[in-house]
């Protein structure tokens, strides 16, 4: 039976911390709040916990997971040496939602790292979280603490419907205030890559290393990938999803015309995206919303990525559970934080993408 301990995010109660890090410490799984998502953690050290994670999840054990450490002074604790890229970044932006990649040291099981010489760490500044490393004494392997392939958890609700019965504790911090996972930079390979966009945009990291260079992959879970996050298949919602790209006129007229043409076929058809587009929807897709055949949810404006980035997730996941057989999605732009939401809904979409 897995148990829920509610903990004030700002000011994290000693003594639940300490229950949840003695569950740790013994081989158990602890779901808790990042600043990013949820994340379910097992003390890397300990190879049989963490392949608790990945049979809880669901996970392939060719995904490796990311170590969380309470500060960065224990980078030297999982690298066997830290290449000049990662410590510059790594002092530029943590505690934060910046992953890095690094090569590791034998204590690290092979089975956190996907079998690769290579390990991927970030310290996170949510307080529940600093605060469960510190108490714990150990690095801690952490994925979104979700059903393999779901959306990621943004509250502990999330969580519970997704790993309730399969973990040992939920630490219910509230919702996270960034919504989408960590970015993470491979500083194994010269110039360093940005594997995965995130919280700390790309813009920022090119301030600190002008030669990034930017390679997202589209893995399959049948091999070893070079960092999470990167397999076709991910975030995804029940449905089935289609990802629109283009000018926003010419988008808003495609899903429009789709989802008039869907819903004539039968089909219960969401849509997911900004505000402003389900405004500009709405009249198009009036009389089939109020039949039911049609669902438009916004996941926060266009104008405000920071906001859309906390909300995406959340949305999807309600927006799916009102059963809709097909969901036609719009991202916000690629700028910024938008990077990371495109590449959130391309996933959830397996790569199917109208460009328009």
């Amino acid at each position: 039976m897995t148990r829920t301990v509610t903990v004030d995010p700002e000011h994290p109660d000693p003594d639940v911390i300490g229950e949840a890090a003695e569950v740790i410490r013994r081989g158990g799984l602890v779901a808790f709040p990042t600043e990013t998502v949820y994340g379910l953690g097992a003390n890397a050290l300990d190879a049989d916990a963490v392949r608790r994670i990945f049979e809880a999840k669901g996970r392939p054990s060719t995904d490796p997971l990311i170590v969380h450490i309470a500060h960065v002074g224990q980078l030297a604790q999982v690298a066997s040496h830290v290449p000049p890229a990662a410590r510059k970044l790594a002092l530029a932006f943590w505690a934060g939602p910046l992953t890095l990649i690094v090569p590791k040291k034998p204590v690290i099981p092979d089975v956190v790292t996907a079998g690769l010489p290579s390990v991927a760490v970030r310290v996170p500044a949510h307080r529940v979280a600093r605060a469960l490393m510190e108490a714990a004494g150990v690095p801690v392997a952490a994925p979104s603490a979700n059903r393999f392939s779901r959306p990621s958890p943004t509250r502990a609700a999330h969580v519970i419907d997704d790993l309730g019965g399969r973990i040992d504790l939920v630490l219910d911090g509230g919702p996270t205030p960034i919504g989408v996972e960590s970015t993470i930079v491979d500083c194994t390979v010269t110039p360093p890559v940005l594997r995965r966009p995130g919280g700390i945009t790309r813009e920022q990291l090119l301030a600190h290393v002008p030669d990034l260079v930017v390679e997202q992959g589209l893995g399959e879970a049948d091999a070893a990938q070079p960092a999470p996050g990167q397999l076709l298949r991910h975030y995804a919602p029940r449905a089935r999803v289609t990802l629109y790209e283009g000018l926003p006129e010419a988008v808003v007229a495609r899903v429009s015309r789709d989802a008039r043409q869907l819903a004539g076929q039968g089909s219960r058809v969401g849509i997911l995206a900004p505000e402003e587009e389900v405004m500009a929807l709405a009249p198009a897709i009036a009389a089939l919303a109020s039949s039911g055949r049609v669902m438009a949810r916004a996941f926060g404006p266009r104008s405000n990525p920071d906001q859309a980035a906390r909300l995406l997730f959340d949305t999807m996941r309600a927006l799916d559970a009102e059963g809709p057989d097909v969901m036609l999605a719009i991202g916000v732009g690629p700028e910024a934080i938008g990077a990371a939401i495109h590449d959130r809904l391309r996933r959830a979409a397996e790569g199917r993408v109208i460009r328009v």
